[in-house]
């Protein structure tokens, strides 16, 4: 297949590159695209060298069967009908596309089958966070509907992309040798601080960020959930967090939950508090699937369960779930 990168030199991009040649998807030529700034950079992909080329109004995307974008919104915008023009599927992984009626918004061990109807060739990668959530979700969901959910977040430097994460580590060596912090990609220093605050603030107090969680939700999983996030910002680099809660219409026992999580595609089970066994992002950076741990009833309500789960946000929550949408399209 031919295969077009766009905002390949990003943390995105670069992933994208390193999960294609791990899963050995057929790529019989590959394009990569990237801004003035990246644009003549080179990479290597399976022993051949390749060039970023400038992102332009052109008729680059001829011949192109995916095009996989990771470069933000207003660029997915600016150039979704050049990439499209001449038949290639966009997979985009910006908040550019995720709530348009005519745009599936998909994650493949939910609703993969989604990706089939697409009027206007343009598939929405969701939220790193929804994506995590909803693979652990849909494993419950199969025992019993999902009323209400509430979670917490604990986001990665890695959310906010490459630069952000290289702040964080700037900013640790520079509190440690008392020097000036440089404060650029994140509202307050990151370093030794915890931020409640991702994304601009909307009119009912939540943020971007948290409305992300209810609207794309409920759009993956065809379901009227109920969801009340708060996301937060935690010095860690890699690998976002999430405890979640739940409410369903019939009670589940933690057995059942457990059972379900473990036969759920996509996730794993790290569940022995007696040993110190649940999941963190320090030991599962680079780890494909969603790892599920400190699974319990939640004392007060019979119906309610609460969880933890980690998953790494630059390839679970970007990367990995933009070409497994795109493996599903080619076995299908």
């Amino acid at each position: 297949m031919v295969i077009a990168i766009v905002g390949a030199s990003g943390a995105v991009g670069q992933e994208l590159l390193q999960v294609l040649a791990q899963r050995h998807f057929p790529i019989s030529e590959l394009r990569l695209f990237g801004s003035e700034r990246s644009a003549g950079r080179k990479y290597e992909f399976e022993g051949k060298e390749y060039e970023v080329r400038l992102l332009q109004h052109d008729d680059a995307f001829k011949g192109v069967d995916i095009a996989f974008v990771s470069a933000g919104a207003g660029v997915s915008r600016m150039y979704a009908e050049d990439i499209t023009r001449y038949g290639a599927v966009m997979i985009d992984n910006s908040s550019a596309f995720r709530m348009d009626e005519d745009v599936p918004l998909v994650v493949p061990e939910v609703n993969a089958e989604d990706a089939l109807v697409r009027p206007r060739n343009i598939i929405a990668n969701p939220n790193c966070t929804t994506i995590q959530m909803v693979v652990a979700l849909q494993a419950i969901e199969r025992l019993s509907h999902i009323r209400r959910v509430h979670v917490a977040t604990y986001q990665a430097a890695s959310g906010a992309g490459a630069q952000a994460m290289k702040e964080l580590e700037q900013q640790y060596r520079q509190v440690l040798n008392g020097e000036e912090v440089t404060v650029e990609k994140f509202a307050y220093q990151l370093a030794f601080n915890l931020i409640p605050h991702i994304d601009v603030f909307t009119d009912n107090g939540y943020t971007k960020e948290e409305m992300k969680m209810y609207h794309e939700t409920r759009k993956i999983m065809h379901s009227d959930v109920q969801v009340s996030a708060t996301c937060v910002r935690v010095p860690s680099l890699r690998a976002h967090s999430e405890s979640i809660w739940v409410e369903t219409e019939e009670p589940v026992s933690v057995a059942q939950a457990r059972a379900a999580f473990e036969q759920a595609p996509g996730c794993i089970v790290m569940d022995e508090p007696e040993k110190k066994v649940y999941p963190m992002p320090l030991f599962l950076s680079g780890k494909d699937e969603v790892f599920i741990g400190r699974i319990r009833k939640d004392l007060s309500n019979e119906r309610g369960l609460s969880f933890w789960c980690v998953s790494d946000q630059i390839r679970k929550g970007a990367a990995l779930n933009a070409v497994q949408i795109a493996e599903y399209l080619v076995k299908a």
